[in-house]
Parts: structure tokens; C-alpha cells; sequence
């Protein structure tokens, strides 16, 4: 496989090449891959649970198991101001 990563990429290699952590380009590139492989499950397990707090919501709502809004946003409001004055 042949890839054109520019200049941006091709210097910073270079750069982690003259610490002496990596042997070669390859070695680099597949750590990169490696690092994005991980962020990409860790995206898909967070987007996996966030679904499962969804149908949870949604099978509550549906109970009639909910809270109101406007009032829950004014107590989180309210406690905001007040952690802004005891810092302040």
C-alpha cells in the first residue's frame, strides 16, 4: 500500500523517528491505526449505550415514569448559581 500522508504528516514522522520510539514509518502508521481502531469501538459502545438510556427513557415516558422539564432545567439552573457564588 502506497499513501501520500503530505507534508504535515511526512515531518511529524520524521520527528517521532529521530526520538527513537519508532524503527520505521510502518511502525508509526500502524500505532496511529491502532489508536483509531480503539476510538472508533469506544465511539461505538458510547453510542451503543447511549441507545440503551434512550429505550430506557422512552419505556418510562411511556409509563408515565417522567419529570418535568421546565422545572428540572430551573433546579439545575438555580444549583449553577449558587456553585458560581460559593466559588466567587
Amino acid at each position: 500500500m502506497n499513501v501520500n500522508l503530505g507534508n504535515v504528516f511526512d515531518k511529524f514522522i520524521a520527528e517521532l523517528l529521530k526520538g527513537g520510539l519508532y524503527q520505521s514509518q510502518s511502525e508509526v502508521v500502524r500505532d496511529g491505526l491502532r489508536l483509531l481502531k480503539e476510538r472508533e469501538e469506544l465511539k461505538k459502545l458510547r453510542l451503543a449505550e447511549l441507545r440503551r438510556e434512550i429505550a430506557i427513557g422512552s419505556e418510562q415516558a411511556d409509563r408515565g415514569e417522567f419529570v418535568d422539564g421546565e422545572k428540572t432545567f430551573a433546579e439545575i439552573r438555580r444549583r449553577s448559581v449558587e456553585r458560581k457564588r460559593a466559588r466567587g
